[in-house]
């Protein structure tokens, strides 16, 4: 990075991926026991990283948003090295006689026993070590995956997520929001106002600081958990399951505003950002996809405006339709359902209509 900056700043030359993976090669020539010990392609993925942050950085420049310059990261922030390809730097199973343990062997550093939770399925292709806090996993990408179809069961589902329910399917079943962060915030609350008070740099900070990413990483793990457990019953449950678009990104922007022109409510949509990050809906939706791809399920995403306003009756659409957070009940037919229930047969609805429509062109 300071490389580019610095080339960038005096000569106003931009540096790319290529010159920096060529000018590598020297670096470790130059120097044997130290950039040399490592795998060249594991620096190499390194390089490449750096470039995709250049690269999106300059597209956030070209779109009009806030750009947000790369930074360097110390070292507690980078925690992730990763080896493009199984036996270039890095073997998995290397020891593959050894009758009771699994080890990856890691150029520079030699065989780890690593505890091995599942069987890996597929072709290893890509190996990455990953630091979370105090443990370090191994995260295997791997080809050639068998699929595991489901048989088919002739029923459909349409999903509506939300806040009160992480989900709701057209026939009236509900999933749990289980709320992990909001169940640790105080734990949390506690840890941070306890690494506020820490002097920066020394071994008590330290420690706070280890104690606050190990709060954050339990509820990382029980969304996680709960996403999976969740994504699995949709699936054995339905052939076809249809869910809304949803631009997360943009649902959890802040609406603080700027010095001219503030933001309106600002505490109210700072706590409903909250509660939807807290959900996980985007974990939840990539799980589920990749659930239904191996089970042979289909999954159809539907454009989500209005769904929750129209009638699954009549389908009049209308702001007073939905009058509280699960009553719904139209103006004009007076049909009376669960709101989620009858946003999640709109979307139902959309995406059958949307695949009869495939299938016809």
């Amino acid at each position: 990075m300071e490389h580019r900056r610095t080339a960038y700043a005096r000569a106003g030359v931009s540096v790319r991926y290529g010159d920096q993976s060529a000018e590598l090669k020297h670096i470790r020539a130059d120097d044997g026991e130290g950039q040399g010990r490592w795998s060249f392609s594991s620096q190499q993925a390194t390089l490449r990283r750096l470039d995709r942050a250049f690269r999106a950085f300059f597209d956030r420049v070209e779109a009009g948003r806030t750009p947000g310059f790369p930074r360097f990261k110390g070292r507690g922030w980078f925690d992730t090295v990763q080896w493009p390809k199984d036996g270039d730097g890095c073997r998995w199973d290397s020891q593959p006689e050894h009758p009771a343990a699994t080890f990856v062997r890691l150029q520079g550093v030699g065989h780890v026993r690593v505890h091995q939770h599942r069987p890996v399925k597929g072709r290893v292709k890509t190996i990455a070590v990953k630091r979370e806090g105090s443990r370090w996993y191994v995260v295997l990408s791997c080809d050639e995956v068998p699929a595991q179809p489901l048989p088919a069961t002739g029923a459909v589902a349409g999903v509506d997520l939300g806040v009160a329910s992480l989900a709701t399917t057209s026939d009236g079943h509900h999933i749990d929001n289980q709320r992990h962060l909001a169940a640790c915030a105080g734990r949390l609350a506690s840890a941070q106002r306890d690494l506020a008070r820490k002097k920066r740099g020394s071994r008590r900070r330290r420690k706070a600081v280890a104690r606050v990413a190990a709060l954050h990483a339990k509820v990382r793990r029980q969304r996680i958990d709960h996403a999976h457990k969740a994504a699995l019953a949709l699936v054995r449950g339905y052939d076809v399951i249809v869910h809304e678009d949803l631009r997360i990104i943009h649902m959890t922007r802040s609406a603080s505003g700027t010095i001219d022109a503030p933001g309106r409510n600002v505490a109210a949509k700072a706590g409903l950002n909250r509660s939807i990050l807290d959900a996980g809906w985007g974990v939840f939706l990539t799980i589920l996809a990749h659930k239904a791809e191996s089970a042979g399920r289909e999954l159809i995403a539907v454009d989500p405006r209005n769904t929750s306003r129209t009638c699954a009756r009549c389908g009049h659409c209308a702001k007073d339709n939905r009058r509280a957070q699960a009553e719904f009940a139209c103006t004009t037919c007076g049909h009376r359902a669960h709101a989620d229930v009858n946003a999640a047969t709109n979307i139902l609805r959309a995406g059958l209509a949307h695949r009869q429509a495939a299938q016809a062109a």
